[in-house]
């Protein structure tokens, strides 16, 4: 009986590892640096939530990415696209028009405009309630509820 249960063990143990590596690149997919992305590609489509520091280094950095991966699921209900930019001499289009000074969080609504600024790390809890207070947001679940 050991035998067979080792056998049927060691069976399943790589799809457990394929299953973990499914689901990386969809927190991957969350999280991505802003690199040469222009805020207006996600007009319409996505709330980005934009986390500057001068150094990926900085802790309040590394502890703002480390809460967005943990809420993961929540964010991704609300359509949000993180983007990074830990770079300051790479002057990237979000960095040239958001123009943040060391740390800073901002989340940008699905209009466009800037809905909140932050030069300290949020928890996904304080987001997604600042998220849902929006207009878009709320018009977004009477959609869902159809209740238009």
């Amino acid at each position: 009986m050991r035998p067979l249960f080792a056998f049927v063990f060691l069976a399943f143990l790589p799809l457990a590892g394929w299953a973990a590596d499914a689901m990386q690149p969809e927190a991957e997919a969350l999280i991505r640096p802003a690199g040469e992305s222009d805020l207006s590609e996600f007009l319409w489509i996505k709330r980005p939530i934009v986390v500057f520091a001068d150094t990926d280094a900085d802790p309040r950095f590394q502890q703002q990415i480390e809460m967005l991966r943990a809420g993961a699921d929540m964010l991704t209900e609300r359509d949000v696209v993180v983007l990074t930019d830990t770079d300051p001499s790479s002057r990237s289009p979000a960095r040239q028009k958001l123009r943040p000074r060391g740390f800073a969080l901002v989340v940008i609504d699905k209009d466009g405009g800037v809905k909140l600024r932050k030069p300290t790390p949020w928890s996904v809890r304080e987001l997604t309630r600042t998220i849902d207070k929006m207009p878009t947001r709320e018009q977004e679940i009477r959609d869902r509820r159809g209740l238009n």
